[in-house]
Parts: structure tokens; C-alpha cells; sequence
């Protein structure tokens, strides 16, 4: 059989966000450009799906937020999409001598924020800390964010750009639990904040590991501000796919690379229907373990991912016992057993091989912010969704039995959020056709199952701080962090330098670094 060879410029594996990012820019720049997509679909954890095909429902099934993607991409590119905000920024319902209060922070900080904070930790002392540390932070994010689109620097070169010796040294040299827990002395406050920290990473509180989560929660667009896509995360794919497409991208799905050559002038790809493509060079934006696979290599070392995701639709908002209206409630982040005591235990817990109890919880309502992600008949009768992480439930737990432990994790983590519920979760639960409730639950293991993230983790690994460490030097040639040990062959997903989270930023650096070589 004779195999058929087209030749391109750029191969790009892999149709996620950042692998359509890095095809538009380099189309762009009138490179012929392939996209190589395994799935059916593309978008990869960007997906927007009828999760229950019972109701006319458009989830964001896996990722759903946009704050780290920056504007310049979007005017880059030409993106026309809208993105929402949030007027709450968090919810904590908690026990307060006895009594079933909580903690309202607010987008902007307002009266009853201050109220609220006051009501909880029975001084006005720890709002305060709190203005105070998220002034710091937000100082340093829109410092910080503009290097993460350009070469890499050193991380002495860009601390004395940035000239915040002091906050530098709390959030990103010093473990960022231990500044937490200097800066404020609350139990539940120190939780909320700590939570940015732990999506997506499994680590103690002290650990060092946290500094990058935390940092990429809220540097995006230099504000840390919370969006997403009008439509969900669909629109985002969609955009994206449509300047691909207007640029001439050649786009195939259903196209799974199994072998990959690398020679002196370029890269050939194999599919698996015996299709072979040549180009001068390759963005790798799926996981870079399988790119060591293809390459024959000792593949890249695994963290586990951390937390299950539920997604859930409910005929209304429960009641919560505090009293708090579930519309204000649900509009931002509702914490649930995620002060840092209860975190800690949870992490220990997890390490010992446990399915944390209580376990920490973080839910948002995406409708109350988008309702068009529902047909108008839905909205009208008052159904939302309702996502829930469940954090410190690692990919461990769920090796050995990942049905039975999904079970068991599902059970805990709803039993965790009736705690503080008027009554439980599962009477709102919408029923499908089959009577079942429209619940889905998406394990790591179900996360490495279904779109190839390793061991689930949605960071493909551990997160890196954007800037080169004392033990690497610049070389002569600017680094974009997706350069790897082979000169035609970089790496554009979110396992690449300044990659994680739904950003663009490594299918940028990648397509910058291609189109800045010799």
C-alpha cells in the first residue's frame, strides 16, 4: 500500500484551546499550517456538552473558566466572544458558636462584606488583612502578567523589573500557606484563601508547590478576575476554530499520531488510517508524557491530578441553613469544609490513602451567571447547574477500584455539602428519561480515560513559576519554554513553561518561539 505524503510548514498535535491557538497565530503569519485532533471533536477540556440528553442543557463538561486567558490573544487573533463576571466573589457557610453563619465576600468590597467578615471572626481586623494581602497580590499579578507572552526571564531579572521585594518574597519565595498564616489568623478566612492554591494540586498548605497554583489563580490579565465564556466554553472553541478555519488551517480529527520522526531538517507524523505528514517543525499541545512515548523516551515523570468535578442539574437552588439566599449563595464560589484546618485534614487524609471526610468542596452555579446555556424553557422554570470540585481526592484513591471509589467519593462529597444544606442536594436533583438523576461525576481517572490528561491532572504536571530559577540561565537565544531537546519540536499544551489552565498562553510561546528562530 503506498502512503500518502502532504507536506506543511507546522504540524500541530493535538485541537484543545492551545493547540488552535498556536495554528491561528502561525496561519496568521501565512504558515501552512495542520492540526491534528485524535478526538472527534475539538476543544479537548474546553468542551461544551449536553451532558444529560434528557434536557437541552450546555455544560462546560471539564474546564469553565477564562481568566487567565489574556486580552492581547483574543485582539491577537480576532476572537468575538463575550465574557462574563461575577458580582460575588465567595460564600463560606460555617458554624459560628453553635450557629450556621457565613462568610460573603463580595466582587468589590462593600458594606456587607465588611459586615460579613466582621459577623465571622468577631473583628474588623481581618477584613482588613484581607484588603490588605489581596492589594499586595494584585500589585504583583499585573506586574507579573504581561512577561507571561513574552521570552522567558530570569526570576532576578524580572523581580528587579518589578521592584516588590517585599510582596515577592511572601508569595512566591516563601511557601504561601506559611505567609497565609501570617497574614491573616482566622481559620476559615485562611481557607478561603489557601483554596486558590490547591485546585488542581495536591500538596500541603506549607508545601512550596502551591506558590505557582496560587500565583496562576490570580495573575490572568494581571486581575485574577473571574470569567467565563457567554455559552460556555464552547463559544471559546468555536471562535477559535472559525479564525482557524477563515486562515486556512487544515484541520483533521479523528487522527491519532503513532509515530513520530525527527530528523535533521524536520518532523514526519504517522496517524493511525496510515496517513503521513512532513513539516519543518511540530507543536506538541497534547500531554508532553506522550510525546516521550512517541519518541521512545523515559516518559516525563506524573503528579496525580487531585479532585473529582461534578456536574449536576437541579430543578432549583437549594436552601442553605444559614439563611443566605442560594441566588447570592451559589453566584460565586461556595466554599464548604475548606477552612485551612479542615484542608489539612483533608490532604493527610488523602495521603494515607483515605477518601477525605469531611471533604472540601468548592461549587459554582455557571447559570446564574449564563443562563443561555439552558433552553428558555429550562430557565423559565427556574433549573440551573451546579458544578462541584471535590479537592484532596487524588488519582490514587481511584487506581485500584475506580468505580467502587466514585461511588464512595460521589456519597462523601454530597454528604459534605448537605451538612449545610436546609434539605439535601438530591431532592432538587433533576431525573433524566431512565429516572436517574442528572448527575455526572469525572474522576481523575475518567479525566486520564477521556481526554489523555496523565494520571488526570488537568496542569498535565506540576505547575511551574513563569520566569527561569536560580539554577537556569538565559541563554543567547530568548526561550519561550516550549522549546525541548529536539530543535524542530516544541511544546504548545498545558504542559509546557507557563502552561495550566485555560490561557493560550503555551500555544502562543510555542508559535512565537517558532516564528522567532533562526
Amino acid at each position: 500500500m503506498t502512503i500518502q505524503t502532504n507536506s506543511y510548514d507546522v504540524v500541530v498535535v493535538g485541537g484543545g484551546h492551545n493547540g488552535l491557538v498556536a495554528a491561528c497565530y502561525l496561519a496568521k503569519m501565512k504558515k501552512r499550517v495542520l492540526l491534528l485532533e485524535s478526538n472527534r471533536k475539538l476543544g479537548g477540556a474546553t468542551a461544551s456538552e449536553k451532558v444529560f440528553p434528557s434536557y437541552d442543557a450546555n455544560l462546560s463538561r471539564y474546564s469553565y473558566l477564562v481568566s487567565l486567558l489574556p486580552d492581547q490573544i483574543i485582539e491577537n487573533l480576532g476572537l468575538k466572544f463575550t465574557t462574563l463576571e461575577r458580582s460575588v466573589s465567595s460564600y463560606t457557610p460555617c458554624l459560628i458558636k453553635g450557629e450556621q453563619k457565613g462568610l460573603y465576600v463580595a466582587n468589590q468590597w462593600d458594606d456587607r462584606t465588611e459586615e460579613s467578615f466582621r459577623t465571622v471572626t468577631g473583628s474588623n481586623e481581618e477584613g482588613a488583612n484581607w484588603r490588605s494581602f489581596y492589594h499586595d497580590v494584585s500589585q504583583l499579578a499585573s506586574r507579573l502578567a504581561p512577561t507571561l507572552l513574552q521570552p522567558l526571564q530570569t526570576a532576578k531579572t524580572i523581580q528587579l523589573q518589578i521592584g516588590l521585594p517585599d510582596i515577592w518574597n511572601q508569595i512566591i519565595d516563601r511557601p504561601i500557606g506559611q505567609t497565609i498564616q501570617e497574614r491573616f489568623y482566622h481559620d476559615v478566612v485562611r481557607g478561603v484563601v489557601m483554596t486558590d492554591a490547591l485546585i488542581g494540586t495536591f500538596a500541603d498548605a506549607n508545601d512550596s508547590r502551591a506558590n505557582a497554583c496560587f500565583l496562576y489563580h490570580v495573575i490572568g490579565n494581571g486581575t485574577g478576575q473571574w470569567r467565563v465564556p457567554l455559552g460556555g466554553m464552547g463559544a471559546l472553541v468555536a471562535e477559535l476554530t472559525r479564525v482557524a478555519r477563515e486562515n486556512d488551517v487544515t484541520i483533521e480529527t479523528k487522527s491519532k499520531v503513532t509515530n513520530l520522526e525527527i530528523g535533521s531538517n524536520g518532523v514526519a507524523v504517522r496517524t493511525d488510517d496510515d496517513r503521513r505528514f512532513t513539516a519543518r517543525d511540530m507543536i506538541f499541545a497534547a500531554a508532553p508524557q506522550k510525546l516521550d512515548q512517541l519518541l521512545d523516551d523515559s516518559p516525563s515523570s506524573s503528579l496525580p491530578g487531585s479532585q473529582i468535578k461534578i456536574n449536576m442539574l437541579v430543578s432549583k437552588l437549594p436552601q442553605l441553613k444559614s439563611g443566605m439566599d442560594p441566588t447570592m449563595a451559589f453566584a460565586g464560589t461556595l466554599h464548604i469544609n475548606e477552612s485551612l484546618s479542615q484542608l489539612q485534614s483533608a490532604f493527610h487524609m488523602a495521603s494515607q490513602g483515605e477518601i477525605p471526610k469531611p471533604m472540601p468542596l468548592e461549587i459554582y452555579c455557571h447559570t446564574l451567571a449564563d443562563p443561555s446555556i439552558l433552553s428558555p424553557d429550562l430557565a423559565n422554570r427556574g433549573f440551573h447547574t451546579l458544578t462541584l470540585f471535590g479537592l484532596h481526592t487524588p488519582y490514587d484513591l481511584f487506581e485500584n477500584d475506580p468505580e467502587l471509589a466514585k461511588q464512595t467519593t460521589t456519597k462523601l462529597a454530597l454528604d459534605s455539602l448537605n451538612e449545610y444544606l436546609v434539605e439535601p442536594i438530591e431532592t432538587v436533583l433533576a431525573l433524566c428519561e431512565d429516572n436517574k438523576p442528572a448527575i455526572e461525576v469525572v474522576t481523575p481517572v475518567d479525566l486520564e480515560t477521556e481526554i489523555g490528561l496523565p494520571r488526570g491532572n488537568i496542569f498535565h504536571n506540576q505547575l511551574s513559576l513563569p520566569f527561569l530559577g536560580t539554577e537556569e540561565t538565559e541563554s543567547v537565544t530568548p526561550r519561550w519554554g516550549a522549546e525541548t531537546q529536539y530543535p524542530h519540536v516544541f511544546i504548545g499544551g498545558a504542559g509546557a513553561r507557563r502552561g495550566g489552565g485555560v490561557s493560550g498562553i503555551a500555544g502562543h510561546n510555542a508559535a512565537m518561539a517558532i516564528l522567532n528562530q533562526p
